[in-house]
């Protein structure tokens, strides 16, 4: 069995994994997933670190998993605690040093125009589970893009990044760029949007199980 800890994007809380979690605790593991202190304006990248280390406590055999914003956090968990394997999905990559406020300049990322978060974020989330996002959409505090990720290398740990193909925010010619040059291998890809977790859990989580098993 291993433990599976979740980290969730900007703006988000815990329940973007809710048809994820399910899945992996039927194939036999432990999962954690995170609720970011989001909408702290005090909160900085080492509050959220130490919020998924309480989260996680004791438990052993960590896969870290972050989404989005959620890589800074997985990043430095995987520094703190020891974990066997880190999945980026749909993520920024970081380098160290930097902060996430740094993060979009140095990456050369274009923001959508016009940006609509219905259809950056959503347009392949089914109706139903659409309907529900608003009730876990949460203030993002800035505080913690000013934070440069506090690592001297990245943690010496085996790393996947899976890409969304259809991602509208962070598309698919620029996550292959930046994975490249910033990891030193190209990208695992699926179908769908910036939201895997939502559009497509049994595909994501075939593709962590797989990861699971070629590394413990």
């Amino acid at each position: 069995m291993s433990t599976y800890v979740l980290i969730h994007g900007a703006g988000s809380d815990s329940w973007y994994w809710h048809l994820v979690t399910p899945r992996l605790r039927a194939a036999g593991h432990d999962v954690v997933a995170v609720d970011l202190p989001c909408d702290d304006d005090a909160a900085g990248l080492e509050d959220y670190a130490q919020c998924a280390v309480d989260a996680i406590g004791k438990r052993q055999d960590l896969i870290v998993v972050g989404q989005s914003l959620g890589a800074y956090t997985a990043t430095m968990v995987c520094d703190r605690r020891p974990t066997s394997l880190l999945v980026l999905v749909a993520a920024m990559v970081p380098a160290p040093g930097e902060s996430p406020g740094q993060w979009w300049s140095n990456t050369r990322h274009a923001f959508p125009d016009p940006f609509d978060p219905a259809q950056v974020f959503a347009h392949d989330v089914p109706a139903d589970v659409a309907a529900q996002l608003p009730a876990h959409l949460r203030e993002q505090s800035d505080r913690p893009f000013a934070d440069p990720l506090p690592l001297a290398s990245w943690p010496g740990v085996p790393t996947r990044f899976v890409l969304c193909r259809d991602d509208r925010f962070f598309p698919a010619d620029f996550q292959r760029r930046v994975v490249r040059e910033r990891l030193g291998f190209d990208p695992d890809e699926m179908p769908g949007g910036h939201l895997p977790a939502l559009a497509q859990p049994e595909e994501l989580v075939r593709l962590l199980e797989g990861y699971r098993r070629s590394v413990m």
